[in-house]
């Protein structure tokens, strides 16, 4: 007996996004508005410098990494997995570009070397849950010690510097007054949002994350879509590797990139992405971001140590995950 239907059937049983749930999610999307005006209200009475232009544009930029590298975190926590490895990962691509960038006659091909070095660590991740079906968070809670300690290598474990760096304008120019970094995080979510909203790939990556063992048996080759949505994360980690180098002039395989991907599993948590997979949009992700950059933000402007700016984190990170399993047992799921 054939264990797979007609394409249009496929189609048809892929469509775990109805409109209701459409519905349900740009609610949940509108829902956290009031949030980050309520953080800016309360910032700015507490501190007049939050509340300036310059303060803005510092906020943004701060939020662009986080968005690329939350962008890809969408991509895997749809299909109900985790990406430990993203702030590693990163670490390592901006080593790679920094390095290359020093090759005489080759400085522009540092953004390749990132952008490579981010695509090749995501793939062997991907690989080893999609084939070898080991678990997402074992595999990339080793990738995350594993790239940590091959981006101290690739720097002999000292910080790499060039002052010269020749896509330094990522981090530091503008374009029509608007930051780089704004920009390209900014066409990140947009390519983001049309595959997953506008392409079977996206209705395919959101039916596994509801239901993988469904999925599968409507043809849906879950492995690829594994493969695919690991080797993007690791792709826009290394972009934000890119990005990072470009507006520091430097890496540090030690210190780059720490805790990073807590703040991209918040801004994900955070925009309404269910940690159970299936339910989740880009957009949403983008003002999880946004909070994320502003509370670390406000904090700062308020002398809150570091120590308590983790503690805070923690805190949002646990409080976003127990409104996600409200929202899920409101809604049948578990």
């Amino acid at each position: 007996m054939a264990d797979s239907v007609s394409e249009p059937t496929v189609a048809a049983r892929q469509e775990t996004i109805s409109n209701k749930q459409r519905v349900r999610t740009a609610i949940q999307v509108l829902g956290m508005l009031p949030v980050l005006v309520v953080l800016c209200i309360g910032f700015g009475l507490e501190n007049e410098r939050f509340v300036s232009l310059t303060n803005a544009s510092i906020v943004l930029q701060q939020a662009a990494i986080n968005t690329v590298l939350a962008a890809g975190m969408t991509f895997v926590i749809l299909t109900a997995g985790i990406d430990l490895s993203v702030g590693s990962i990163l670490a390592a691509s901006a080593m790679g570009a920094l390095l290359m960038s020093k090759v005489a006659g080759f400085g522009m091909l540092g953004i390749l070397a990132g952008l490579g070095t981010g695509l090749g660590f995501g793939l062997i991740n991907g690989l080893l849950i999609s084939v070898v079906r080991l678990p997402p968070f074992i595999v990339t809670l080793g990738s995350l010690t594993a790239v940590r300690g091959i981006a101290r290598l690739m720097g002999s474990d000292t910080t790499i510097f060039n002052p010269d760096l020749p896509f330094a304008f990522i981090g530091n120019g503008t374009l029509f007054g608007v930051s780089w970094l704004v920009i390209i995080a900014l066409v990140v979510v947009l390519v983001s949002w049309f595959i997953l909203r506008r392409t079977v790939l996206g209705t395919r990556i959101y039916a596994v994350g509801g239901n993988p063992d469904a999925a599968r048996l409507t043809g849906i080759k879950v492995g690829g879509i594994l493969l695919f949505v690991y080797a993007t994360s690791g792709f826009l980690a290394g972009l934000g590797g890119v990005m990072s180098a470009a507006r520091l002039y430097a890496a540090n395989g030690l210190q780059l990139g720490q805790s990073y991907e807590l703040d991209a599993i918040a801004a994900v948590i955070l925009g309404g992405t269910s940690f159970t997979g299936g339910i989740g949009s880009i957009w949403g992700t983008l003002i999880g971001a946004l909070i994320i950059a502003i509370l670390t933000n406000g904090l700062v402007l308020s002398g809150v140590s570091d120590i308590w700016q983790f503690i805070v984190k923690g805190l949002v990170i646990i409080g976003a995950v127990a409104l996600d399993r409200y929202r899920l047992s409101q809604n049948g799921r578990t």
